[in-house]
């Protein structure tokens, strides 16, 4: 009886390490299917997003963040995190109706709080063209790890002005 009892405990033991692993493996198949989900617009409630637009095309100095002050371009859009930069774009073109022309340019960056000392930094994030299909156009706010809270910075460009430099490319 004690063998028997000994077994049955033993099998019960194996099915649970059996089962743990692949709870386990399920998990790990849903955190990578995370990042793909949709968000159902019907049913989930839209995030206020600030943005900041400026129209010489450079952004915002980050000094124009700090203590809790902003610039006076706001434009405040109640949006999803699966919103594109394209359709960030032509809100943005309701608004200013300048920026509609085609080959207007729009530099997007996130700026966020920085935690390891006290202000803001910014991330560049992609960019858009007004009458031109781009290969950022469907980037996501999601996409980017933007975070409630967070603002937007758009740096616009009217057409026949070269885009100032971003900050990735090196003049040599």
């Amino acid at each position: 009886m004690l063998a028997a009892g000994v077994g049955g405990q033993g099998e019960r033991l194996a099915g649970r390490r059996s089962k743990m692993a692949v709870e386990s493996r399920v998990t790990q198949e849903e955190i990578k299917k995370e990042p793909e989900k949709s968000i159902d617009r019907e049913k989930t409630c839209p995030l206020l997003l600030r943005v900041f637009t400026t129209n010489n095309g450079r952004h915002h100095r980050m000094d124009q963040f700090s203590r809790g002050n902003v610039p006076s371009s706001e434009l405040q859009i109640y949006t999803w995190m699966d919103a594109t930069l394209k359709e960030l774009t032509s809100l943005v073109k309701e608004v200013y109706p300048e920026a509609r022309k085609k080959g207007t340019h729009f530099n997007f960056a996130i700026v966020f709080t920085d935690v390891k000392r006290p202000g803001y930094r910014v991330k560049e994030i992609g960019s858009t063209m007004s009458g031109r299909k781009g290969t950022d156009d469907s980037m996501t706010l999601q996409s980017q790890k933007f975070q409630i809270g967070d603002y937007l910075d758009i740096a616009i460009t009217p057409p026949n002005r070269a885009p100032p430099p971003s900050g990735r490319m090196r003049p040599y």
